[in-house]
C-alpha cells in the first residue's frame, strides 16, 4: 500500500476502536479550546492546519498577536502538560513557519506558541508561551 493511502489514517472510522475514540476526544478538546479562546477575545484563524512537517491545532489572533496553540487532552491537566514533547514542539514550529509563509499578511505580527490543556471536569488551562522556537 502506498504511503498516504492507509485507510485507517485517512478515515478514522476504519481505524481501531481505541484510535477512533482518541480521534473524537481530540476533536472535542479542540472545540473546547477554540471556544475558550474565543471567550478570551481571540479570533480563530485556522484549525488543524497540516503540513508535511507537522500540524497546528489552532491558530488564533488577538490584536497584533498570533498564537499557535497545541491542544492536549488527558486525564489530568498535569498529564496534558507533560504530553507536549520536544519533538512535537519542533513539528509545531515547522508548521507555524509554513503557516506564516502561506499568510504573508501576518508577517508583522508578534507570535508565540501556547498550549491548551484539557481534562475532564476541569476548565481548560491556557499556557501562554508554553515553548519557543529558540529551544
Amino acid at each position: 500500500m502506498a504511503p498516504g493511502n492507509n485507510p485507517s489514517r485517512n478515515d478514522p472510522e476504519a481505524a481501531a476502536p481505541g484510535r477512533v475514540a482518541a480521534f473524537h476526544t481530540g476533536l472535542s478538546a479542540e472545540r473546547r479550546a477554540a471556544a475558550y479562546l474565543i471567550a478570551k477575545g481571540y479570533r480563530i484563524l485556522a484549525r488543524r492546519f497540516r503540513t508535511p512537517h507537522g500540524e497546528i491545532d489552532i491558530v488564533a489572533r488577538r490584536r497584533q498577536l498570533l498564537a499557535f496553540v497545541e491542544v492536549k487532552a488527558r486525564r489530568s491537566l498535569d498529564d496534558a502538560a507533560y504530553a507536549v514533547t520536544w519533538k512535537q514542539q519542533q513539528r509545531i514550529i515547522n508548521a507555524a513557519q509554513a503557516w506564516l509563509m502561506a499568510h504573508p499578511e501576518h508577517e508583522t505580527f508578534e507570535f508565540r506558541f501556547d498550549a491548551m490543556l484539557i481534562a475532564p471536569r476541569r476548565l481548560p488551562r491556557h499556557l501562554l508561551g508554553a515553548f519557543d522556537a529558540s529551544t
